[in-house]
């Protein structure tokens, strides 16, 4: 076992990235804890890994407490990989307030819940966390208010609490990447630039594991753009939004 490697839990492991970090991870001789809400499909993935499966619902702040006592009840995890996450788009016309509050809490409530059951068991012997955010959350997008505003409060909460989590020996690190081919974006209507399969997602977080940066992101080809958005003022980025974005 070489020094990129420990005890690793994965959560949102029964597909897409979760799936195959599982397996790329698995193969580089981490010993994995697999979670997800689906226990038929966790315990397929579990035992291709040789994994322990814990299921729980994520959006459950009891469940994910229960849940890391048990992912920790072996051996303290050195990584835990959050990569739940829910997606539907909302035009204007159709403004439904359930889906706000559906989706803030798969992809921005369990995120809290997840460190708030971490933090106490991570501060005796560190490690990192990883929050799998997205590009969307840099600016605010046509047609994905409830998916692009909890995701950059994911964003907001980690930049808030690194500083302080340093300090303990908790690395906290966010994941903000683009079009993933999955069964959330299968639902775009869109040409979805620069898309990829989850393998080659995948691939590319484990190859960042063992780096130093606060941010994982790419293909940097769309998030750089999107990065640069971001310092235009609201006057310009209004209006390239209504030439390029909206019908």
């Amino acid at each position: 076992m070489n020094q990129h490697t420990g005890h690793a839990w994965i959560i949102g492991a029964s597909q897409g990235i979760g799936r195959e970090l599982a397996r790329l991870l698995a193969a580089q001789g981490w010993q994995l804890t697999v979670s997800a809400r689906n226990e038929k499909r966790l315990l397929e993935v579990s035992a291709a890994c040789e994994a322990t499966p814990v299921a729980f619902d994520a959006t459950d702040r009891e469940a994910t407490l229960a849940a890391a006592t048990r992912a920790f009840s072996s051996r303290p995890c050195d990584l835990v990989l959050f990569n739940v996450g829910d997606y539907e788009p909302m035009p204007l016309a159709e403004f439904d307030t359930d889906l706000f509050v559906r989706l803030n809490r798969t992809n921005y409530l369990a995120s809290v819940y997840l460190l708030d059951a971490l933090i106490p068991l991570m501060r005796d012997g560190g490690g990192q966390i990883l929050l799998n955010a997205s590009a969307a959350a840099y600016r605010g997008l046509p047609n994905s208010a409830p998916y692009s505003a909890p995701k950059a409060a994911v964003i907001h909460m980690a930049e808030s609490l690194a500083p302080e989590l340093t300090r303990e020996g908790i690395r906290l690190r966010v994941i903000n990447h683009g079009f993933v081919k999955s069964r959330l974006t299968d639902r775009n209507t869109f040409a979805m630039p620069f898309l990829m399969e989850a393998r080659e997602a995948a691939e590319r977080i484990a190859g960042a594991i063992p780096g130093n940066a606060f941010e994982i992101t790419f293909p940097r080809r769309l998030t750089w753009p999107m990065k640069m958005l971001r310092c235009l003022p609201y006057r310009l980025y209004f209006a390239l939004v209504n030439r390029w974005v909206l019908p």
